[in-house]
């Protein structure tokens, strides 16, 4: 409830009384920080994250789908670096510590669709295992 006073209930209210609490504070103080009840109903939004949504069962198995898709994505990238935009303007080898980082970046960069579609395209990866939330579905093919 004093989340919803202080910031709204829509996520673009939210962010705006975040963002607005932060300038008014950094401006007053002259450092980074937020004014003291907006920064209080944001301590009261994240416990409500964590307890209801990010330590639920349901959330930890989509967290652990999410590893599943990535970590054979990344590997594939680090076997085949050609296919990493940076390996156009300076090539590099597999399997170096340059490909991981490279890979690493790069699948760390990606939107949520865009690793799930890559990871369906270059892998194979099973429709069925795909992580499922609000930017990762993909057409049936």
């Amino acid at each position: 409830d004093l989340v919803r006073q202080r910031c709204g209930t829509t996520r673009r209210e939210q962010l705006s009384a975040f963002i607005t609490a932060m300038i008014e504070a950094t401006s007053a103080t002259g450092r980074i920080g937020m004014v003291p009840d907006v920064a209080e109903a944001l301590a009261l939004f994240r416990r409500f994250n964590y307890d209801a949504i990010y330590h639920r069962s349901a959330s930890q198995a989509q967290a652990r789908s999410v590893i599943d898709m990535l970590q054979p994505l990344v590997e594939h990238y680090i076997a085949h670096p050609r296919l990493l935009p940076s390996w156009e303007q300076d090539p590099f080898d597999a399997h170096t510590v340059r490909a991981h980082r490279e890979a690493v970046n790069y699948v760390g960069g990606m939107t949520d669709r865009f690793a799930c579609t890559q990871a369906v395209t270059l892998l194979d990866y099973p429709h069925d295992k795909l992580p499922q939330g609000i930017d990762t579905l993909l057409a049936a093919e």
